[in-house]
């Protein structure tokens, strides 16, 4: 994963451009990978773990959007994306929500183990989106299948 993390580092490098995420499920593994490679800083703005639907919304996520669509779901990774985007003025925003084999009572959901990833680009107003379902018992290999999902999708974006 670092190899194809560096790919898009120098990606972003050469076309001066930025991203930030605001993560969620993945609890910072993305920033993690990002700043795993020299050079990081010219490219990343800003991390949010937002962890809580409180902490979402105070980082611009609407109230309206996890009510109607609940916080699992591609409408609040689409939001996430966009909104972590704007707030750190970054090129790219990177939004991800989702269950790992946990129930939250503090919030229902339709599908379990289902992951919402959204990687909004700020110069297009374009939303691109991959959803990875994951079925492992163990919590680390279910994050490294989201994050390995999350790398394929940004990389096919920026190519």
């Amino acid at each position: 994963m670092l190899e194809d993390m560096r790919k898009i580092v120098r990606i972003l490098e050469s076309r001066n451009q930025t991203v930030a995420t605001m993560e969620s499920c993945t609890g910072g593994g993305v920033a993690n990978l990002i700043t795993n490679v020299g050079g990081a800083s010219d490219v990343f703005h800003f991390a949010a773990v937002t962890y809580s639907n409180e902490y979402k919304i105070k980082m611009g996520v609407p109230k309206e959007i996890i009510d109607q669509y609940t916080v699992y779901s591609q409408e609040t990774a689409d939001a996430m994306s966009r909104a972590i985007s704007e707030f750190s003025n970054s090129n790219y925003g990177i939004g991800i929500t989702g269950m790992l084999n946990v129930i939250d009572p503090e919030n229902p959901v339709d599908a379990k183990n289902k992951i919402y990833i959204s990687i909004y680009d700020r110069d297009q107003r374009k939303f691109y989106q991959k959803q990875v379902e994951v079925h492992e018992f163990v919590r680390y290999r279910n994050k490294n299948q989201v994050l390995r999902g999350i790398l394929d999708l940004f990389l096919k974006v920026l190519n």
